[in-house]
């Protein structure tokens, strides 16, 4: 059973906007703050945006003022409003845990990951 599912992405021009939706298996929703991250071409995987167990939202300072995050805990749904985009938003979004779901691995363990949306902005 999938545990996060991402959606949304897409092909959009400077400028333009998407919304990406994330649902999220219960047991995940429920106990943790969530957040979405994403994962540029060559470049490490960041969190972007995120609830925090006080009740508030960060921003990194690349998105703040054109990304708005938002749940709908009714649903197991988060949703990340992405407006005036530019080229350098181009990456894969993946919602997760902050900090991020870990599963068993061998006899360690590692990070799991959905399979994220691609989201490219290009004219």
């Amino acid at each position: 059973q999938e545990q996060l599912v991402e959606s949304g992405g897409g092909l959009v021009q400077p400028g333009g906007s998407l919304r990406l939706s994330c649902v999220v298996a219960g047991s995940i929703f429920n106990q943790n703050v969530m957040a979405w991250y994403r994962q540029a071409p060559g470049k490490q995987r960041e969190l972007i945006a995120g609830f925090t167990r006080g009740g508030w939202i960060n921003y990194d300072a690349s998105v703040k003022g054109r990304f708005t995050i938002s749940k709908d805990s009714a649903k197991n749904t988060i949703y990340l409003q992405m407006n005036n985009l530019k080229p350098e938003d181009t990456a894969v979004y993946y919602c997760n845990a902050d900090p991020p779901v870990t599963v068993p691995y061998g006899s360690t363990w590692t990070y799991y990951w959905g399979q994220g949306t691609q989201v490219t902005v290009s004219s």
